[in-house]
């Protein structure tokens, strides 16, 4: 209802539907940019964009640059270009086998080209290395490679990353959805108010970071 009047009162200010619904839109994706984060970033892709360029030359020019080529890879995961990340990743394992950031971003490459084992064992790898390299993100790959196979094994890494975050919202969110999986629906509903509570009690800095799955945990208990 508030949508609409607030619609009603920009046609009526503007004098033109479309060009309302467009200023609705820019209004709606500049308070969720700045407030919530489920939207998309616009400028984000196009810095991303532009870095990608500017490693691209430096390896061209210093082809055996590791550093660039291991941010280069990074970067084409973001963008979701697995295989040419991947492709890149696999020659520079004996040049970083001690960097957990390395087999993790290998990982996460693998894992999206449904090889499955390789990626669990660079992620393994990774966590050998430190265990809390990246907050503890590693152990949500891995819940998410098992998440359909074995969701028993994937509740126990995500307990493994809630013991290393444990003000995540994130999986509170992401555990509910595995018990809910399994049929535990009691527990997925303990879950879902947990994570409401920790968001309650994060300081204002941190719930920015952690709205989005605030939010989801709030529809999923409508």
């Amino acid at each position: 209802m508030s949508k609409l009047l607030i619609f009603g009162f920009l046609w009526w200010l503007l004098g033109n539907p479309f060009l309302a619904l467009i200023v609705m839109l820019v209004l709606i994706y500049a308070l969720d940019r700045r407030f919530i984060g489920i939207t998309p970033s616009v400028v984000k892709p196009l810095r991303r964009m532009g870095a990608i360029r500017r490693l691209r030359q430096q390896i061209h020019m210093n082809p055996n640059d590791i550093p660039s080529k291991h941010e280069l890879a990074r970067l084409l995961i973001e963008r979701k270009h697995f295989k040419e990340a991947r492709d890149i990743l696999m020659p520079l394992q004996d040049s970083l086998e001690h960097s957990a950031e390395f087999w993790d971003d290998l990982g996460t490459a693998l894992a999206h080209l449904s090889e499955p084992e390789g990626a669990e064992a660079a992620i393994r790898n990774a966590l050998s290395i430190n265990p809390r390299v990246k907050y503890g993100e590693p152990y949500l790959r891995l819940a998410a490679l098992h998440a359909k196979t074995d969701p028993e094994r994937a509740i126990g890494h995500l307990e493994e990353f809630r013991a290393i975050q444990s003000s995540s919202c994130e999986a509170y969110y992401r555990l509910a959805r595995l018990y809910e999986q399994l049929g535990r629906d009691d527990q997925a509903k303990r879950s879902l108010a947990e994570c409401l509570e920790v968001y309650r009690l994060l300081p204002r800095y941190k719930k920015r970071q952690e709205r989005k799955w605030a939010l989801l945990a709030w529809l999923k208990r409508r």
